[in-house]
């Protein structure tokens, strides 16, 4: 049997290697975490998501940031979005333009990418869009957890009156997640939503 699978989609300047990826695996070693890099372009990054859930099919997906704003959009599927970034065209307008870096390595070896006026349309134009598919049984797979002293973004209360205040989750912590957060915070609620203990083997079902 293959091992339960669960994706994980990373936040602005980050990568499928990012320290949230490692301590996931850490934590679940009996799953198989998928985390693709992400293209800049947001239509690019959101097409290469909702092919590789098509194609395996993850249990849930849990996304932080900017990843939270795509993970959103993954209709059909249980998910965690973390910290959402739902208005990244503005981020990205206040010290982001040009030339940025990325914080972990990338499989296709790019250490640095650019941000133009396009991608910031390219954003708007998603963004106009991104709550187009919340249905009633959508609301019903879908958790926004919250750093209560996250000083990036802020939009629980956007989640909340588009989800409902019960599909908000606050959790003790800043923006990033950390190996203590993963352990103490994500990880019961993924227990939690799946309503199994996830880090049992497959063997052991």
């Amino acid at each position: 049997m293959e091992r339960r699978k669960m994706m994980y989609v990373h936040g602005f300047a980050s990568s499928g290697s990012s320290g949230t990826v490692m301590a996931l695996r850490h934590h679940l070693p009996h799953w198989q975490v998928i985390a693709p890099d992400l293209p800049v372009d947001p239509f690019e990054a959101l097409e290469l998501l909702c092919s590789t859930v098509e194609r395996e099919k993850p249990e849930i997906v849990v996304g932080t940031s900017m990843g939270g704003m795509y993970t959103q959009q993954l209709w059909g599927v249980p998910r965690v979005v973390v910290n959402p970034s739902f208005e990244m065209s503005r981020s990205l307008l206040f010290g982001k333009m040009g030339r940025n870096k990325y914080m972990s390595k990338r499989q296709d070896g790019a250490t640095e990418f650019r941000i133009d006026k396009n991608i910031v349309e390219r954003f708007k134009q998603m963004e106009k869009e991104q709550f187009a598919g919340i249905t009633e049984q959508e609301k019903q797979l879908v958790i926004g957890l919250f750093g209560d002293k996250d000083p990036v973004v802020h939009f629980q209360p956007l989640m909340a009156s588009l989800y409902g205040e019960e599909r908000c989750r606050w959790f003790d912590g800043e923006h990033r997640l950390n190996d203590k957060i993963v352990k103490n915070v994500l990880l019961p609620l993924l227990q939690e939503l799946l309503g199994t203990d996830i880090e049992k083997t497959w063997q052991d079902y």
